[in-house]
């Protein structure tokens, strides 16, 4: 549980800082207030930005989120096997 929350809030804070560092380039070239297009738009941007760079800067949280995952899935199918084994 712990990795996943550590990870979901890692891509998170990555979004809001790419949203935020979009939106404020944008604000810098145009120089006018932001609009609703704007905020969409830095928004999807913010989206591919932070998901490409989360993959090169959230390596190692995602690697011991999926470990994790791993362990969880292999116990699962061992209990599985093991009540299957006892109906048998």
């Amino acid at each position: 549980m712990k990795a996943f929350v550590v990870y979901t809030l890692l891509r998170a804070v990555l979004f809001l800082a790419a949203w935020i560092l979009i939106l404020g380039v944008w604000k810098l070239v145009d120089g006018g207030a932001v609009t609703g297009a704007q905020l969409f738009f830095a928004a999807i941007g913010a989206f591919i930005v932070s998901g490409v760079a989360s993959y090169f800067v959230l390596r190692t949280p995602r690697e011991a989120l999926a470990q994790r995952v791993e362990a969880r899935a292999a116990k699962a199918v061992s209990k599985f096997d093991e009540m299957r084994s006892k109906e048998d």
